[in-house]
């Protein structure tokens, strides 16, 4: 009778811990694999892409109502959705980069901003605050849900441009043009 007692016992416990294991296989707290942000206001596909990076291990900070800064790898980004209701969803992806006073304005940054966007069609390159920066922006495109692996291989592809866009400028560039560091900074830009 004992052994029947503890055999029951035991069956009992083993039944009760593949219970547990089968829950805590569906608990939403899982890290998505896609974020459906069709339907949204930018600002509310702002705050489910944040969650749902921070949920993937991303360190990630909102960035105004609409926007999310990013760490990825050594760089930065601002994730920005502009979603459209009736038609193609994007993800605006930009990197800043702080323009040294003595290059800021003249023509030679003029010329390099030209033949960047007239050559190359990863990003468009903009200056913005009297020249004083420089935007690098991408778009991803998308309807109504984006995988997280696409954004992931769209900063892949946007780093890896910029990294050849640095090693083709003269040498000693990198102390005239240095990226700004937006996760210290996302209130401000």
């Amino acid at each position: 009778m004992k052994k029947l007692i503890i055999a029951g016992l035991a069956i009992s416990l083993s039944a009760c811990a593949a219970t547990e294991s089968s829950d805590s296989a569906t608990d939403t707290n899982l890290a998505p694999e896609s974020v459906t942000l069709g339907g949204m206001s930018n600002e509310e596909a702002a705050k489910t892409l944040f969650e749902a990076l921070i949920q993937k291990n991303y360190l990630a900070t909102m960035s105004g109502s609409s926007r999310v800064a990013l760490q990825f790898d050594d760089n930065q980004f601002v994730l920005q959705p502009s979603i459209n209701p009736d038609g193609i969803d994007r993800i605006m992806m930009n990197r800043f980069y702080a323009v040294h006073p003595k290059l800021k304005g003249s023509k030679e940054l003029l010329i390099m901003i030209g033949t960047l966007n007239h050559k190359l069609n990863f990003a468009k390159f903009t200056l913005r605050e009297n020249g004083a920066v420089i935007q690098v922006q991408g778009a991803a495109t998308f309807v109504n849900t984006i995988e997280l692996e696409e954004i992931r291989r769209f900063m892949l592809w946007t780093d890896e441009g910029l990294r050849q866009v640095g090693k083709s400028l003269p040498q000693g560039s990198e102390h005239l043009i240095k990226p700004i560091p937006v996760m210290q900074q996302a209130q401000t830009l």
